[in-house]
Parts: structure tokens; C-alpha cells; sequence
């Protein structure tokens, strides 16, 4: 009786409701985000001849809910749970058989923020996604030099004059053989902008990327 009265209330609390959950999430927010999920055929797409965008989910309602709780309310849990459920989608497309041997590396934040927030939520994702895959992450292979602004609001000309140059090669770096291809993690997808500044820098270590994984992405 005493045991069953302990865990009724050593129950965590939903992180976006704040209910008592069994899991993570409460079952009510959970069937929130998961109902989000793309479909089999939306999830991946080549952007270019060799170059594919995967996405686990749309930037919908309760998706924009929790990466802001990830983002901004320290929920740190969200960001690993979303990196496996991205894992999960990168599976299901026979990926890993594809591209057996990828190296992992999220997209970093400025200095300044990681101060302020205390880490990095594509890193979280990063870290979730490689639990399920088995690929390495390696969270410093580029770093953020350049404080950008926001870049929610601006026009396709101003974000990619916002996002250039913000990005430069890392101390993992020299450690990664130059046969290794590249995967990049983010939380979003929106116009590609910071992803294709990302593989300017990561081509200019003559490092080849294959594509990017997301958690959602703005258009379906």
C-alpha cells in the first residue's frame, strides 16, 4: 500500500502540461505531438541530386509547444526524446544502411546563448538521434562566431546575410578523417539558409555532408 502511495506521487510531471505521466510526456501530449508526424512519404526528400533533407514532424501546434519548452523553459528531456523519435523516422527510411558510417554534428549556438541557456538544444536532439542509430556525435566540429539575430521574420536575402560567415570549423575537427561523411541535426528546417552555410564551412574542411536531419520542418 505504502509502495503503491510513494509512486503515485514520485510520478515526473508532463513537461509541456505538467500532468502526472507514466513516460515523458502525459498520454493526452503525447498523442499531441506524435499526431504531428509526418507520413511515411513526406518524412524524406533530396533537396538536390545527392543531398537529403529528413524531418520526423510539421512545425505545428504542439511541436512549436515543446521545442519552446526544450528552448526556453530548461526542459532539457524533450530534446533527447525528439532526437529518438527522429532516429526512429531515420530508420524507417533504411537509412543506416544507406549511410552506415555518418558522423553526426547539430548546428551550435553562439556562446552567449549557451551562457544564458546551458546547452544546446540541436546537441540534445543530436544525442537522442544517436542513441538510435549508432552514429557518433561530434558536437564541436563547427562552432558559432557570429551572434546572429532571429532569424523568424526575416526575408530570404536578409537570412542568409544574417547567417554568413557565422559558422567556422572546430576543435573536433582534426580528429575526423576527411572519408567520413557528414550529417547535420537541427531542431527546424525552414528556408535552408544556416544549413547551406553550414556546408560551406564543413566543404571548405573538405568534409562531404550528405544531407540534414530536423526534428519538423516549416513547409511539408
Amino acid at each position: 500500500m505504502l509502495n503503491n502511495l510513494l509512486s503515485l506521487f514520485l510520478k515526473p510531471n508532463c513537461p509541456l502540461c505538467q500532468r502526472s505521466a507514466e513516460e515523458l510526456f502525459c498520454e493526452y501530449c503525447y498523442e499531441k505531438l506524435t499526431s504531428c508526424e509526418l507520413n511515411f512519404d513526406q518524412q524524406q526528400k533530396f533537396l538536390s541530386a545527392n543531398f537529403l533533407l529528413l524531418s520526423w514532424a510539421k512545425y505545428d501546434r504542439e511541436v512549436k509547444r515543446a521545442l519552446a519548452a526544450l528552448k526556453y523553459k530548461q526542459q532539457k528531456d524533450i530534446g533527447e526524446a525528439l532526437g529518438i523519435w527522429l532516429g526512429e523516422a531515420w530508420l524507417k527510411q533504411k537509412n543506416k544502411q544507406k549511410y552506415p558510417h555518418l558522423i553526426v554534428t547539430p548546428i551550435p549556438c553562439h556562446q552567449e546563448k549557451l551562457k544564458t541557456r546551458g546547452y544546446n538544444q540541436a546537441e540534445l536532439i543530436a544525442r537522442g538521434f544517436s542513441q538510435v542509430t549508432g552514429y557518433p556525435v561530434k558536437s564541436n566540429l563547427l562552432t558559432r562566431q557570429k551572434k546572429t539575430e532571429a532569424m523568424y521574420g526575416l526575408k530570404i536575402k536578409e537570412r542568409k546575410e544574417n547567417i554568413r560567415q557565422a559558422f567556422k570549423l572546430g576543435k573536433d575537427y582534426a580528429s575526423i578523417p576527411k572519408s567520413r561523411s557528414i550529417l547535420i541535426i537541427d531542431d527546424i528546417y525552414t528556408t535552408g539558409t544556416t544549413v547551406e552555410e553550414a556546408i560551406h564551412i564543413l566543404q571548405q574542411g573538405q568534409l562531404k555532408t550528405i544531407g540534414v536531419a530536423t526534428v519538423c520542418r516549416v513547409k511539408v
